[in-house]
């Protein structure tokens, strides 16, 4: 497959797994409220079972975002962030503008995030709340009690 990227200077969206500093990407991750303490080995394989994003700024990594899907019919965005120094500057919305143009994400019957916090970001691109929402159901764990048990099982 071919890589995809998109420039805006200074910024370079870019799904080049090459270009993904996993330290970065876990470090933040690790600390946020959907994915406190998540272990190295899980990060690893949601990002090996995704199609994932990198946001860089004059070659630096300052933010991430991956999409789970089947790159015909569906998709989750998952783990979007733009580390908080360099929020403000239009990255976020340059960085979902880019993510959303992928090829492998156009003619997506459903594309669905969950977010409690960049409702106005999201927006911008046509997401919006879900308009049968008792069709949707969900089964959701506790992220610390999910790592919790992979600590006592070994």
């Amino acid at each position: 497959m071919a890589i995809y990227s998109v420039s805006k200077p200074p910024f370079l969206v870019t799904d080049d797994r090459s270009k993904i500093d996993f330290e970065v990407v876990y470090g933040f991750l690790s600390q946020t409220y959907w994915a406190p303490n998540i272990p190295r080995e899980t990060m690893q394989r949601a990002m090996d079972g995704s199609l994932c994003f990198a946001l860089l700024k004059d070659g630096r990594q300052i933010g991430f975002a991956r999409a789970i899907t089947d790159r015909a019919t569906f998709a989750y965005l998952a783990d979007v962030f733009v580390l908080e120094a360099e929020q403000g500057q239009g990255a976020g919305t340059f960085f979902m503008g880019a993510v959303f143009a992928h090829p492998d994400l156009q003619g997506l019957r459903r594309f669905m995030l969950a977010t409690r916090d960049a409702h106005n970001l999201y927006r911008k691109f046509g997401f919006a709340e879900p308009k049968r929402p008792e069709m949707l159901m969900e089964i959701v764990k506790s992220p610390t009690d999910l790592y919790a048990q992979k600590i006592d099982q070994k």
